[in-house]
């Protein structure tokens, strides 16, 4: 395990509540190659936090990654209908892979 996602988990242990927690964490999952691992940490992120709008952008890409592509265009859509009202970058990056899957 990495110093940075243990560090991570630390962080989270003492607030559960943050989503920069969980996306980190999913994110040093996904650095490791551990996909599976990654998702349930962005679910997490979403839920405390639904316009995370780059934690639909990594499920895409994991689940596109893991040939669950329909999920992976589910959540990708899901992200671009919330992004799309106030994080235009976001919104472009989303569209971006959406159109590539």
């Amino acid at each position: 395990m990495s110093d940075r996602l243990t560090q991570l988990q630390k962080l989270h242990a003492a607030d559960p509540s943050d989503p920069f927690c969980t996306y980190g964490i999913a994110l040093e999952h996904a650095k490791a190659k551990r996909l599976d691992e990654a998702l349930p940490w962005l679910d997490r992120t979403l839920a405390l936090d639904a316009n995370y709008f780059y934690a639909y952008f990594q499920k895409g890409k994991i689940l596109s990654e893991l040939g669950r592509t329909d999920e992976a265009r589910a959540a990708l859509q899901t992200g671009l209908k919330a992004s799309q009202r106030t994080d235009a970058k976001a919104a472009g990056e989303i569209a971006a892979l959406l159109e590539s899957l």
